[in-house]
């Protein structure tokens, strides 16, 4: 075989046959970048304005197609600033213009295909049933096309499929944390390691707590 490398971007199940390929022909080195379920992980000190936006962009940003950007697990710290966080993400959720992406002042167009639009959906569905409130959206905008409303989760488990499956659609898990081992603890229970956000005005407290996060990638106070 001539070819001594392959690098992949994709699903976990193709990766798998593409590191199966390797083994079986010449042992070639494999790079695999095999999707996410990123944690940004808010602080009660973080500047709410901009931890707002910025989680918005990370989960809603193309559609929430994009592996290495969609922060989908929203851990904030309990308490008033939780609440303060929610409704103002709502709110920011709520104002994103879906239609035609090929038109400027659109924010948010459809999935990719059907196929794409009926495993969110199916997502959103299993959410329901196992029991988490859908806060925001969770249906269809529009009668064509495959555009899903922003959706927004809240009263959500560490073992539901939302929360630890990767959705690669716009739709976001609101969870509460108590202080910085409880956040760790539960941002690391996750078979992904891709991408990890951290938004605090405290900087030592948001750089310890990005150095224990299983995750190849992590940024401070912004998401990319």
């Amino acid at each position: 075989m001539v070819i001594d490398k392959v690098t992949f971007t994709g699903s976990t199940l193709v990766g798998r046959k593409v590191m199966e390929s390797a083994a079986k022909s010449n042992l070639k080195q494999v790079t695999l970048e095999l999707g996410g379920k990123s944690p940004n992980i808010i602080f009660n000190d973080a500047d709410l304005e901009k931890a707002v936006n910025w989680a918005a962009h990370g989960i809603f940003w193309n559609h929430g197609q994009a592996c290495w950007a969609a922060r989908s697990r929203i851990f904030v710290q309990s308490g008033i600033y939780y609440d303060q966080f929610l409704a103002k993400f709502t709110a920011k959720a709520q104002s994103i213009k879906i239609s035609d992406p090929f038109h400027k002042e659109t924010d948010q167009g459809p999935q990719v295909s059907q196929i794409q639009y009926d495993r969110i959906m199916g997502y959103i569905d299993s959410g329901r049933q196992q029991g988490a409130t859908v806060h925001l959206g969770g249906d269809r905008f529009g009668t064509e096309g495959y555009f899903i409303n922003p959706t927004i989760f809240t009263d959500t488990k560490p073992e539901m499929k939302i929360v630890q499956e990767e959705i690669f659609g716009p739709v976001g898990v609101m969870i509460k944390f108590e202080d910085e081992d409880d956040v760790i603890r539960q941002a690391n229970d996750t078979v992904y390691g891709l991408a990890a956000a951290v938004f605090s005005q405290n900087l030592n407290r948001a750089l310890e707590t990005a150095h224990k996060l299983k995750a190849g990638t992590a940024w401070v106070n912004c998401v990319n």
